[in-house]
């Protein structure tokens, strides 16, 4: 029951992001960052893609996905389809990964020791759909705040 609601919240969740990328009129203004706005928004979209491919996707659906987490954070000016196509198949990564587990899978401990205290893979599965639905409020402000044209 509980991968049924997961793939339901990861999908809507990131189909909203790529709505979110898309719905910036000027494509630059994706990557502007001002005074207490740190982050932009393709390299939020960037951090997501990569945690979600490397905790769910390598972890969990064994894809061999790498991550270079300080990339995430360091690349500039991907196109807006790039990173769209890529919300996509982060999806198909997810769903593939998801329906693999077992009720009993949940209960286990999470592969990895992500955070100092050891966690169930349901635990951190959650914890990994709250922080998506974080950085998509995030785009959210970041694009209403500075999609300036």
């Amino acid at each position: 029951m509980i991968t049924g609601t997961l793939i339901t919240l990861f999908e809507r969740d990131l189909t909203k992001l790529k709505g979110e990328l898309s719905a910036y009129n000027a494509e630059e203004n994706i990557w502007k960052t001002e005074a207490q706005i740190p982050n932009s928004a393709g390299n939020l979209t960037l951090h997501l893609i990569g945690n979600l491919n490397a905790f769910i996707g390598a972890e969990i659906g064994k894809t061999g996905y790498v991550r270079n987490r300080p990339l995430e954070f360091s690349d500039k000016n991907v196109p807006r389809e790039k990173m769209i196509a890529a919300i996509e198949s982060t999806i198909q990564v997810i769903t593939d990964a998801l329906v693999t587990l077992t009720e009993e899978d949940y209960s286990t401990q999470y592969p990895i020791q992500v955070f100092e205290e050891k966690m169930s893979t349901e635990y951190f599965l959650i914890h990994l759909a709250v922080h998506l639905g974080y950085h998509l409020g995030q785009v959210n402000y970041h694009r209403r705040l500075l999609d300036r044209v």
